[in-house]
């Protein structure tokens, strides 16, 4: 599933092409959006912004209608102009908003839904700005006192909780409780408030350094000296401490990358036993 950067890239995107624009062309087949456009028609409205919230887009139109797509594993939005050839068959596609200049194309997008302020406000799977680590209005006090009401959960999988806090996907889970030198299994009741004020503190930094006008699209958290002869299964890897590098040696210690599968939904999770230990001294079999 993308995670909070790559989300935000893409509102960024689509800001550049439809913000200010009256839209000229709407379809979907979406029964819910049609009917939408049929009784609010979207056409000859502005688009007057983007944003991303956590894993969603939302994209505010003039009349006051706001657009909110979740892309979940397999969805994406493409930019295109008038007459350029697809990328993926017309059978894949669920919105397209036109414009004079452009056409954005919302491919296999399966959670597409329109909104007023007032429902939106309602919607509780759609984070509030002040959770976003990307939003001006984020509340880093506000998000670490609710990460400490979970106080019995392990903290890699409190991370994932999107209302708590938004946009931290499994990968930078792994990568923000290693850079923090916090087990992932560790209990949240076990951590000082200083180590969850770090937590959050260096999700919001290591997302934001991703989103940077000259980063990529793959995720960045190491930037030192790389082993070349080292074999990896994912090639992005290579720019990351710990994820997807189970079995090589930690950048910091040497010590074997762990990794195992951790909570309800058995995401994978990686780490350094060495780097990041249990309060207790235990160890955690990986």
């Amino acid at each position: 599933m993308p995670e909070g950067d790559t989300i935000f890239r893409t509102a960024r995107a689509l800001s550049r092409a439809l913000v200010g624009k009256p839209i000229t062309g709407f379809r979907s087949n979406y029964p819910l959006l049609t009917r939408f456009h049929d009784e609010t028609p979207l056409t000859g409205q502005n688009v007057d912004r983007v944003e991303s919230r956590g894993k969603w887009v939302l994209i505010y139109f003039s009349g006051g209608g706001i657009l909110v797509t979740h892309m979940l594993m397999n969805g994406s939005w493409h930019i295109y102009r008038p007459g350029e050839r697809w990328r993926q068959p017309s059978s894949n596609m669920r919105i397209v908003l036109e414009n004079s200049e452009y056409q954005a194309v919302g491919f296999r997008v399966p959670v597409a839904q329109m909104h007023t302020a007032s429902s939106l406000s309602r919607d509780l799977r759609i984070p509030k700005p002040t959770s976003d680590v990307l939003n001006p209005d984020f509340d880093a006090e506000a998000v670490a006192q609710r990460l400490r009401i979970c106080a019995q959960e392990e903290i890699g999988d409190a991370l994932l909780h999107q209302h708590l806090l938004a946009g931290v996907g499994n990968i930078y889970k792994s990568e923000v409780c290693f850079v923090t030198g916090v087990n992932p299994f560790c209990k949240v009741t076990d951590l000082s408030p200083q180590q969850i004020d770090s937590l959050v503190s260096n999700a919001q930094k290591l997302i934001a350094a991703n989103v940077l006008e000259t980063s990529g699209n793959a995720i960045v958290t190491y930037r030192g000296p790389h082993r070349r002869t080292v074999f990896t299964a994912d090639p992005a890897a290579a720019s990351l401490w710990v994820y997807e590098r189970a079995g090589q040696p930690c950048r910091r210690c040497g010590e074997r990358i762990r990794c195992r599968l951790q909570g309800p939904g058995a995401r994978v999770t990686f780490w350094c036993q060495h780097c990041q230990p249990m309060p207790n001294g235990t160890d955690v079999d990986g």
